[in-house]
């Protein structure tokens, strides 16, 4: 597959025969992005905008045709393109069957990617250009809490939506954004409650990168720790794409501590895994819990380094349904048959179909009207029935702990009898009522 680096339309068009030419005459370029890229623009609202017989505001989105555009956001490069890169693949699978059974609302979908590189600024600049220049009916993508935080603002300042598919730290809910990762309840307790009682941890070493998911996901496991009577030993931080991982992991093995709680994202979980092993610690000795290490990192860290290991998710490619069997086949079939599938790509691919439940519930793509009937739809999911709670748009979750095995895939070990309700505020814990105020992840 070849990834951009610059605004594109997806490798996918001439399967899709919808898209726009990716390169048009600097001159071209700007007069059809002036005249009819983006349809009715703000204070112009025609028939044919987001919504049949409502102005779509600011927005400038064109329903009047056959395609309705829809924007993509990844890092395709950079040190998070290694967890990125298959979130685009696996939104690009779900268009490609959305527009095989018929489009949204008839129109059939013309992707328009960009890629983070990584960097949230990028993240903010190229999502606004997503909406203002591009048009689109919605945005899917980003994976860091930092490239998240960075298009926040942008998506509530143009009353836009975005939909967000990785695990996060909670502690927020915008109207402008769909969480369909899980959050803190819904992977991190449960993986401190699967340490102490399954394991009998009674102390922790907390390692992770250096931004707002890991800090603020160690705050709430320190209250955690607090109230539990389970011990902090040593906590470290290093920036995303650090590779030397010497220092840490001798503190790490010089604490004696039950287990690692591993908020490390990116590239650097390689480099950590190899010096963890090479002075001799192992998952029986010292065990790691990771949360941001699914079967696409697993490949990129080798089997070998990681055998034995935990992690917290909500889905594994080894999850038994045949939603999921048969999601597996579609992807292997479309990217390769020694691709695995992981959490935040699963979550990505069910936005995409819950987004196109949406619409077609509202019968509008007006980002008004979609917000609204979130409470009235559902996705039989790879993962189970998917469905956003429309208090604080977050997914229901089953919350899943997985064993890393010999052959780079998870197997589950442990899991929650039933989907548990997003509570990204911690609401329903004595302990963390303090959190909130004490929190400062801007």
């Amino acid at each position: 597959m070849n990834l951009p680096s610059t605004p594109f339309r997806s490798p996918r068009d001439r399967r899709r025969g919808r898209h726009r030419a990716a390169a048009l005459p600097a001159t071209l370029a700007v007069l059809a992005l002036a005249v009819t890229a983006c349809g009715a623009r703000a204070g112009e609202p025609t028939a044919g905008s987001a919504s049949a017989g409502t102005s779509s505001g600011s927005s400038c989105l064109d329903t009047s045709g056959d395609t309705i555009k829809v924007g993509f956001i990844n890092s395709l490069s950079g040190t998070m393109a290694i967890s990125e890169t298959t979130v685009f693949e696996s939104l690009s699978l779900a268009a490609d069957e959305i527009n095989e059974d018929g489009g949204v609302l008839g129109k059939q979908i013309e992707i328009v990617s960009e890629d983070g590189a990584s960097e949230p600024s990028i993240f903010a600049e190229r999502s606004e250009r997503l909406i203002q220049q591009e048009c689109v009916a919605a945005v899917f993508g980003g994976w860091t809490s930092a490239s998240r935080k960075a298009m926040l603002p942008v998506f509530e300042a143009n009353d836009s939506l975005l939909f967000y598919p990785v695990q996060y730290e909670g502690m927020e809910s915008s109207e402008n954004i769909f969480y369909s990762g899980a959050t803190t309840n819904q992977q991190i307790i449960p993986a401190l409650d699967y340490l102490v009682e399954e394991q009998g941890a009674t102390s922790l070493y907390l390692v992770g990168s250096d931004y707002v998911f890991p800090r603020t996901a160690n705050t709430i496991i320190k209250a955690y720790a607090e109230e539990n009577g389970l011990e902090i030993l040593g906590e470290d931080y290093t920036p995303l794409g650090s590779t030397d991982f010497t220092t840490i992991v001798n503190r790490v093995q010089s604490s004696d501590a039950d287990a690692v709680f591993n908020t490390l994202n990116g590239d650097s979980n390689v480099a950590f895994f190899r010096q963890y092993n090479s002075v001799g610690l192992d998952p029986e000795a010292m065990p790691v819990m990771s949360v941001s290490i699914a079967e696409e990192e697993i490949e990129g860290i080798g089997a070998g380094n990681v055998e034995g290991q935990l992690t917290a998710w909500n889905y594994y490619q080894t999850l038994e349904t045949p939603q999921n069997e048969s999601f597996v086949e579609r992807f292997k079939a479309a990217e390769g048959p020694d691709r695995v599938t992981s959490d935040p790509m699963e979550a990505a691919y069910t936005s995409l179909y819950l987004w196109k439940a949406m619409v077609e519930e509202a019968d509008s793509f007006a980002t008004e009207d979609v917000r609204a009937a979130a409470g009235a739809v559902s996705f039989d999911a790879p993962e189970g029935t998917a469905a956003y709670n429309p208090e604080n748009q977050h997914l229901v979750k089953t919350p899943r702990i997985g064993q890393v095995n010999g052959e780079g895939l998870i197997d589950i070990v442990w899991e929650t009898d039933e989907a548990i309700e997003p509570d990204p505020f911690l609401e329903g814990y004595d302990w963390a009522s303090s959190i909130s105020a004490s929190l400062d992840t801007e």
